[in-house]
């Protein structure tokens, strides 16, 4: 059983959730802003992807936060490559991976908690005898 009830773990998954969001924002447009692309292809990449589960994510929905974990996947790739590679953004990469691991944790935690709560989990297959 989880320490952390179904409403805290629906606070820290939609606070990192929303705080990623906007650091992606900042850390694109303000702090490091693109130089070989426009400021529209850079939001498309890295923006959009966020906002399509955020109508979900607003709601609680606990399946849309099970699926978005794919979503933050990209995120991850991001932060871990600009850890290995670039001496520039490498503060700027840690706080995305923070942020996106806590969104990709508390997110799962709270999908397999809520679902339990409201009977929605997956059934498991039972053993088949051959025949």
């Amino acid at each position: 059983m989880s320490r952390f009830t179904s409403p805290q773990l629906l606070l820290l998954a939609k606070t990192s959730y929303l705080g990623l969001l906007a650091w992606v924002c900042l850390w694109h447009l303000w702090l490091s802003p693109p130089v070989d692309i426009s400021i529209g292809l850079m939001l498309l990449f890295w923006v959009l992807p966020l906002l399509f589960p955020l109508r979900g994510i607003l709601a609680g929905n606990p399946y849309t936060y099970a699926w978005s974990c794919f979503v933050l996947l990209l995120y991850v790739l991001h932060s871990t490559t600009l850890l290995a590679t670039s001496n520039n953004e490498r503060g700027m990469a840690a706080v995305e991976l923070l942020l996106v691991l806590t969104a990709f944790i508390s997110s799962l935690s709270y999908a397999k908690q809520r679902g339990k709560e409201l009977g929605i989990g997956l059934k498991k297959l039972k053993d088949k005898s051959p025949d």
